[in-house]
């Protein structure tokens, strides 16, 4: 595989920042695929991110997650706003890619130059996102789009690894399926900074409010509890008060009490999962051309050597 040049590097980079969404293409497409030659161009737009608001969105299959964040983007661009929407989806178990993609969602924002939609597999990966959701989310952020949201793939347990990337989170559930009660199961209330019973047209949507609520005043949870609101984005009720909670959110910042996520918490969670990978790259190219990590694996195969010693000796190779 073929590094890019100094100069390929610098226009590319130049083309991202500039907004060109082929350019940006490309290298989203590189860093997803862990391609070394976006290693360069990230590094030269890594000092233009920071300034974009993320904004999480998170909760089980059917609760109409893409149809909210359709109806946000829609609010946001009729303020004037650029919106980058970084959507995760179910894994192919045959290509690896997204088994849904971009242009399936968001059908109406497709040809505006004002929003930019990026589907990632999640490639078998637990959590809701991708390996590669916080670089492709940077990327965004370099171009000088105002608002990057985030869109968890719809596994309806444990999404909560989108608390490490966002700086707002909502968990979105809808009425008539237990979802609150999922909610609370898979520690989705302690993750949110604002719940969302979407589809509030529908019966039970009260009650389900009303659940959750409760809950929230009955848990124990030292932070700011999160507010609980009825929208239905299919029928644009709603969708105003839930961009100015984000908004007043966004105001206040790490200030508000017991807020866990800073830059330094981000790079943190972006840190682990690049060494994460990279090792993981490493080791498999190790597996394959380095004679004493064969036998190492030999080992363990003939059950002579325990898998845990033999990661601690592979561990210890590596580094070497």
């Amino acid at each position: 595989m073929r590094y890019t040049t100094v100069v390929e590097s610098n226009d590319l980079a130049e083309r991202v920042a500039a907004g060109d969404f082929r350019a940006a293409a490309r290298l989203m497409r590189w860093l997803d695929d862990g391609d070394p030659r976006a290693l360069p161009v990230y590094s030269r737009l890594f000092d233009r991110m920071g300034h974009a608001m993320r904004t999480g969105i998170t909760g089980a299959a059917g609760v109409g997650k893409s149809t909210l964040v359709d109806a946000l983007v829609t609010r946001w661009r009729a303020a004037g706003l650029r919106v980058g929407v970084v959507a995760v989806d179910p894994s192919s178990p045959f290509t690896g890619g997204a088994l849904l993609g971009d242009r399936v969602r968001l059908g109406r924002h497709a040809e505006d130059p004002g929003v930019f939609i990026r589907s990632l597999a999640s490639r078998g990966r637990l959590g809701g996102v991708s390996a590669s959701t916080a670089l492709v989310a940077g990327v965004l952020d370099a171009m000088g789009f105002d608002h990057v949201v985030v869109e968890t793939v719809g596994v309806g347990q444990g999404e909560v690894e989108i608390l490490r990337h966002v700086d707002t989170t909502v968990v979105v559930i809808a009425p008539g399926h237990g979802d609150e009660i999922q909610a609370q199961k898979a520690g989705l209330l302690e993750i949110a900074d604002i719940l969302v019973v979407n589809k509030a047209d529908l019966d039970g949507a009260e009650d389900a409010a009303a659940h959750l609520e409760a809950a929230i005043a009955l848990s124990d949870r030292d932070a700011r509890k999160p507010r609980v609101l009825r929208v239905s984005a299919r029928e644009d009720q709603g969708i105003e008060g839930l961009v100015a909670e984000i908004d007043r959110l966004r105001g206040e910042g790490q200030a508000r009490p017991g807020y866990p996520r800073d830059e330094r918490s981000r790079t943190e969670a972006l840190l682990a999962d690049l060494v994460t990978r990279e090792s993981g790259v490493r080791l498999r190219r190790l597996l394959d051309l380095d004679a004493e990590a064969r036998t190492i694996v030999d080992a363990v195969a003939a059950r002579r050597l325990d898998p845990f010693a033999a990661a601690e000796a592979l561990l210890e190779h590596l580094l070497k």
